[in-house]
């Protein structure tokens, strides 16, 4: 995407002070790239300044509901990466604002500085979809590749690493609760990507590594139920609770509360979401737009997640011996 030297390429990575956002910032910085993040709230981005050498990394004040700021944002920069997303609707924070008026802002200034752009969208993106996430996330897509043709597009399926909202989140909730719920009877499969896998493979598509305008599906070594997922959870903090399925239906009316809760543990468009396998197409592998196309051996959950879950074990990283 660049043919320059890192030392000489600007990247402006917008949403950059995420749970994404700083493991796409430790991968630039590493690899010598001069970093503009642009965030709402500049102030409260000082934790990635430790990241890079002085001076290498800026933060810039940026709403995606703002074009001006974008278009600011964007200025002189070789390439841009949109990492903006959010999992609930709250307020002024809607789906379609954020992810396809957002992206499409973006795309519009990546076009106008002649720079290149990388785009992260979600396995699942349809246009077609139940679920109004999966749909605003795919007309994202279009429009991006409508305003820059030559975009990378990057389809994560969930992300896990210590900040995540995944597995950080069950656990807490068996830390509290007797049962944990099993949306749809837990059958939904996911493929559980660590953060730091997808920010290398966002830094490969800076580089000029990955295809232009070319949709890569991100998915870990493993595929695994959500019920799967939630007995590992329950193994690696050492806790025995209940797993409980609950129909779809269900879920969906105790979401109609939930989604009201100053941060919802279910919402009814996620339980639309949880109808839908989230794991990488046939035609993805088939095509090498996949980690392991891009030259990356992703990490699993048992090599990643224990080293954060410890946490909520009843006697946090101490264990009783046994003779």
């Amino acid at each position: 995407m660049t043919a320059l030297s890192p030392y000489d390429t600007l990247v402006t990575v917008y949403g950059g002070s995420g749970f994404l956002g700083r493991h796409v910032v430790r991968a630039l910085a590493k690899r010598h790239y001069r970093i503009r993040v642009a965030v709402r709230r500049p102030e409260l981005a000082g934790h990635l300044q430790p990241l890079g050498r002085v001076g290498q990394i800026h933060a810039v004040q940026c709403n995606l509901r703002d074009a001006a700021s974008v278009e600011a944002a964007a200025r002189d920069a070789h390439v841009l990466i949109n990492l903006v997303g959010i999992l609930f609707e709250r307020g002024r924070q809607r789906f379609d604002a954020v992810h396809t008026q957002g992206a499409e802002q973006v795309a519009w200034a990546a076009a106008a500085n002649g720079a290149g752009l990388v785009h992260v969208s979600a396995i699942g993106a349809d246009e077609n979809s139940t679920a109004h996430y999966a749909r605003s996330k795919a007309a994202a897509e279009r429009l991006v590749l409508a305003a820059q043709p030559q975009a990378v597009i990057m389809r994560p399926s969930i992300l896990f690493g210590p900040e995540d909202d995944f597995f950080n989140r069950f656990a807490a909730l068996a830390r509290m609760s007797p049962a944990l719920p099993l949306v749809g009877g837990g059958a939904t499969r996911f493929q559980p990507v660590f953060a730091g896998d997808v920010a290398q493979a966002i830094a490969l598509a800076v580089a000029g590594q990955a295809r232009a305008g070319t949709v890569y599906e991100l998915g870990g070594p493993e595929v695994k139920t959500f019920k799967e997922l939630m007995q590992f959870v329950l193994a690696t903090i050492e806790r025995k609770r209940l797993l409980v399925p609950v129909p779809f239906f269900v879920a969906k009316m105790q979401a109609l509360f939930l989604q009201f809760l100053p941060k919802p543990l279910l919402t009814p468009d996620q339980v639309e979401l949880l109808r839908t396998d989230n794991v990488v197409s046939d035609a993805a592998i088939a095509d090498r737009r996949t980690l392991q196309g891009l030259g990356i051996e992703p990490d699993s959950i048992e090599a990643i997640v224990p080293s954060y879950l410890w946490r909520f074990r009843k006697t946090g990283q101490f264990r009783k011996l046994t003779v």
